[in-house]
């Protein structure tokens, strides 16, 4: 409509000063309601032609899109094992810090695996100290050498003894040495698997956020491949960048660092300066996954949109908007740059000084749209 009205400025408008002035007719009298089509027809003609070419030229480039949303990334809560809530530590709705206890799963199970391998390395630090006990017994300095070969001189028949005596010392000096060490490393191992197991049945925030809508409750059963305990989101989600997904068409419009401008509608009558920061290349609606099925391309019923990035120019730009509330954002095509480098014609920078300029419509029509978006969504929805 205001692009209507603007044309109309510069078409109908001078037609009819053309028949009234220099004509001489009269509204109501020679142009009326029967006849105003064939008095201002070619005014009306150029107002349409021109009101259409200008909606065209101002949606090309300076694109605007209702898709616009804060997307923010939750982080789900999942127990890495199967197990009943024994305890929850934190309400509905929380904030939590990382490494905070979020709930405890029963570890009864865990706790006698640990207690287990705590007996087992007592059980092998007891048999190292009976061998060292035994070896104290057979130390050369308490049984002489010497000793043993006037034995072995004096009686030829206790060379057994004494052959027995020297292979059992050998062999608690190799258990001492090797096995037992072994023993003791394969223990500990058990242990710190254990502690690990029951580490795992404290599930704790992995960052910094909020826990909302945890309706976990003692005797629930919690499994990380059917269930999650909950979901937590984390600090700061959702107040960096507005996702907004524009027309394929403006695919050639879209660059980085164009200058674009939003409202939200949980933060309404607010003009948020924006900038775009990153353009995705790929279309969401084009990709499939490898199967056993060959792709029908009327399947995508709706097409795509390009899907762009934008970020506040001032810091604090989106503060006191709603992480996840939609949003309706313009971007605007500056020419400036390739205008003042002085390698362009008199009549391209005109043109393009033309499409500069229209980006104030839009800037116009993003307002109007500000101020009627609380009436709308309050009076005109029906809810």
């Amino acid at each position: 409509m205001l692009e209507l009205l603007l044309c109309s400025l510069l078409t109908i408008f001078p037609d009819y000063l053309y028949r009234r002035y220099r004509q001489g007719k009269r509204i109501g009298h020679e142009i009326t309601l029967y006849s105003v089509w064939f008095e201002l027809r070619f005014g009306i003609i150029a107002c349409l032609m021109l009101t259409v070419s200008l909606i065209t030229m101002i949606f090309y480039y300076h694109p605007s899109t209702s898709s616009a949303t804060l997307f923010y990334r939750t982080v789900p809560i999942v127990s890495e094992v199967t197990g009943r809530v024994a305890e929850v530590h934190v309400d509905v709705s929380a904030s939590v810090k990382q490494g905070d206890v979020l709930f405890r799963l029963d570890s009864a199970k865990q706790e006698a695996s640990l207690l287990t391998a705590k007996r087992k390395i007592a059980e092998v630090e007891q048999d190292e100290l009976d061998t060292k006990t035994e070896l104290q017994k057979r130390n050369p300095g308490i049984v002489p050498q010497r000793d043993i070969e006037k034995l072995g001189v004096a009686v030829a028949g206790r060379q057994g003894a004494l052959d027995a005596a020297t292979a059992a010392k050998q062999s608690a000096t190799t258990r001492l040495s090797a096995l037992l060490p072994a023993e003791r490393a394969s223990a500990e191992a058990a242990l710190a698997e254990a502690q690990v197991d029951l580490d795992k049945t404290f599930i704790r925030a992995g960052v910094d956020g909020r826990v909302e809508q945890f309706g976990l409750k003692p005797g629930d059963i919690v499994n990380p491949m059917i269930r999650s305990a909950g979901v937590l989101i984390p600090e700061g989600a959702g107040r960096r960048a507005l996702m907004a997904g524009f027309g394929q068409i403006e695919a050639q419009v879209m660059k980085v660092g164009m200058v674009a401008e939003a409202t939200c509608i949980s933060k309404p009558w607010t003009i948020i300066p924006m900038v775009i920061t990153s353009v995705q290349d790929y279309i969401a609606a084009g990709q499939f996954r490898g199967g056993e099925q060959l792709i029908e391309a009327q399947q995508v019923v709706r097409p795509g949109t390009i899907l762009v990035f934008m970020e506040p120019i001032y810091d604090g730009g989106l503060e006191g908007v709603t992480p996840g509330s939609s949003c309706v954002a313009n971007a605007y095509t500056s020419n400036h740059e390739l205008i003042s480098s002085g390698k362009l014609g008199s009549f391209k920078s005109f043109g393009l000084h033309i499409v500069d300029a229209t980006g104030l419509v839009h800037a116009m029509l993003l307002r109007i749209q500000a101020l009627l978006l609380p009436i709308q969504t309050l009076v005109l929805s029906g809810h």
